[in-house]
């Protein structure tokens, strides 16, 4: 394959990857958005499978935002691929801020103020016996609850910025097309004459 890595990468730097990636975040934004704004799709379902991932990303339950987003995306009849690159709004830099908001904001609305109960956990025996469900209450619960409003305001936004940008975009990509076509026609047929003119005798 075309620009294969002369050395496969490893578990270690595959690992790496996945928290830091070799490009920097700004970069791999940037190839994202290029990503979305190329696929075959109608604005609305680039804008609402966008707005699908993005939503997922608010929720606690990592491993199945792909899952979530497409299931979402395809109740609003977004395109599954773009759902899958709106899960990209949570990565290792907004994680720690979307699960502090939704935590924040959960217990606010379960218990009308910021001060909940903290339940203690023990994470060793926790993990040892997979016990799983102490999670729920002290955490998961109001994670959850609080990535509802909070996921709706930022997917909406996300489905406005991408319907708008696609728009943009294609529109863009539209009169420079336009404009190729009229300069190869001002080269084939100089000064607006049809070439290979016939003379009469």
């Amino acid at each position: 394959m075309l620009f294969r890595r002369r050395k496969p990468a490893d578990i270690l730097e595959r690992a790496r990857t996945c928290v830091w990636p070799r490009r920097s975040f700004a970069r791999s934004a940037q190839y994202f958005a290029k990503r979305v704004l190329r696929l075959s799709a109608t604005p609305h379902a680039i804008a609402a499978g966008v707005a699908a991932g993005v939503f997922a990303s608010f929720l606690p339950f990592i491993g199945l935002h792909f899952v979530i987003a497409a299931v979402l995306a395809w109740v609003l009849a977004g395109n599954l691929l773009a759902s899958a690159f709106g899960t990209a709004i949570g990565n290792p830099l907004t994680f720690p801020f979307i699960w502090g908001g939704t935590l924040e904001a959960g217990r606010l609305i379960l218990y009308g103020n910021f001060s909940a109960i903290h339940v203690p956990v023990n994470l060793k025996r926790m993990l040892y016996h997979g016990e799983f469900g102490q999670l729920w209450e002290p955490f998961l619960k109001p994670m959850t609850i609080g990535a509802i409003p909070i996921g709706l305001v930022f997917a909406v936004s996300f489905y406005f910025l991408t319907r708008w940008a696609t728009a943009a975009f294609r529109e863009r990509r539209r009169r420079q097309l336009a404009e190729k076509a009229r300069l190869r026609a001002s080269v084939t047929h100089p000064g607006g004459s049809v070439a290979g003119s016939v003379t009469l005798g």
